[in-house]
């Protein structure tokens, strides 16, 4: 049983060390966002786009592959909606969002791009926002390969005679630690 926990441990620690390093990075960098809130541009544009759009069936999808042809928008349409004076349509993806807003009767818009720079990608990969099904499968895949490391690595102490007291003690200050920094400090 030692030697499958320690085989274990080594491979799924191995295997996941860069999604584990690539989350304790980002919860450093979400926890202190303000450190790059700097690298954020928001861009404005105005222009006009053609009435055929917006007539009574309004052409979705023309006028979203417009946007991105005409202005380079991307990321996934999470928001178009239509009124009988108006159309608004909002882009996101991870560090990023457009939102557009047509108005009907004449065909003007306006367009505003904001990317909020690489840390702030990163940082939203890491919550998962804006960043659609397939990423959430990578997130819930380092989420069971940590528990398993972790859990092979609790396997493994119990194998670990003259380490066995001081890690089991180590286990019980850190969860302790955690404990009370949520009871003293969280609101």
């Amino acid at each position: 049983m030692m030697i499958v926990s320690r085989w274990l441990h080594i491979y799924l620690s191995m295997t996941s060390f860069g999604i584990l390093f690539f989350f304790a990075v980002t919860g450093l960098t979400l926890n202190h966002a303000e450190w790059f809130a700097s690298q954020q541009r928001t861009v404005q544009v105005r222009g006009s786009i053609d009435r055929k759009y917006l007539a009574k069936d309004v052409a979705k999808m023309e006028i979203v592959e417009y946007f991105r042809n005409t202005h380079g928008i991307h990321g996934a349409v999470k928001d178009f909606r239509v009124s009988d004076t108006d159309c608004s349509l909002a882009f996101k993806s991870p560090g990023y969002a457009a939102d557009i807003f047509i108005d009907r009767p004449t065909g003007r818009y306006e367009l505003t791009e904001t990317k909020m720079g690489f840390v702030a990608v990163l940082n939203d990969l890491h919550k998962g926002r804006d960043s659609g099904k397939a990423w959430g499968w990578v997130i819930d895949l380092s989420a069971v390969l940590m528990t398993l490391v972790s859990v092979s690595g609790l396997l493994l102490i119990f194998f670990l005679q003259k380490k066995r007291t001081s890690g089991l003690l180590a286990l019980c200050a850190g969860a302790v630690l955690c404990y009370l920094a949520y009871v003293i400090w969280v609101p």
